[in-house]
């Protein structure tokens, strides 16, 4: 049986167009649909193309509302590439080890409430840290504390400001992200 994966943004969502291309033909993973909490005008015609669902839930909308949009589709699976909101209990009680997040740092490092973005990259910068990287982890209560399931680093020269630790970090999730997960899912439902 196909894993079937809504995907949860609040950004652009270059994550979420490199997902729907990287499981296009994917003979064992479906993008099923994605949720925005922003509107998107460019990603839902992206999601147009790739013939997958596109909702635009405001923030204000309940975690019932998420709940039921991703269970109409099928959902198994939950993906956060960019989504800024916590995810309530409910939700997390819906899909129990089954909500997988990226985060542009090395966890624990530079985690946490309002940790997000730019504001992450701006703190590696300010530290003049030597490495940066992704860590793509389970969902919990908390912001950026679930289970750690995989980190990619990457060797920053010294004196990078945030905006090229960011092009650093991006290069990182284009190449790992969509391949982790899929190595992830695969690896729990085979």
């Amino acid at each position: 049986m196909k894993q079937q994966v809504a995907i949860l943004i609040s950004g652009t969502g270059s994550n979420a167009s490199r997902l729907m291309s990287y499981f296009k033909e994917n003979e064992h993973i479906n993008i099923c649909g994605l949720l925005s909490s922003k509107e998107n005008a460019s990603l839902s015609s992206v999601c147009a193309e790739y013939s997958i669902p596109f909702v635009h839930l405001t923030p204000t909308d309940a975690a019932e509302n998420y709940i039921t949009k991703c269970k109409q589709w099928g959902a198994n699976w939950i993906v956060l590439a960019g989504f800024l909101k916590k995810i309530p209990v409910p939700f997390i009680a819906a899909f129990p080890d089954r909500i997988l997040n990226i985060h542009p740092s090395l966890l624990p490092n530079y985690g946490g409430k309002g940790m997000y973005g730019h504001y992450v990259h701006q703190a590696v910068a300010k530290a003049q840290e030597a490495f940066s990287g992704i860590s793509i982890h389970l969902v919990n209560e908390e912001f950026d504390k679930g289970k750690l399931l995989f980190q990619h680093a990457v060797a920053l020269p010294k004196g990078i400001d945030a905006e090229g630790i960011e092009k650093e970090v991006r290069a990182l999730e284009a190449i790992h992200f969509a391949a982790d997960l899929e190595t992830y899912i695969l690896s729990i439902t085979e």
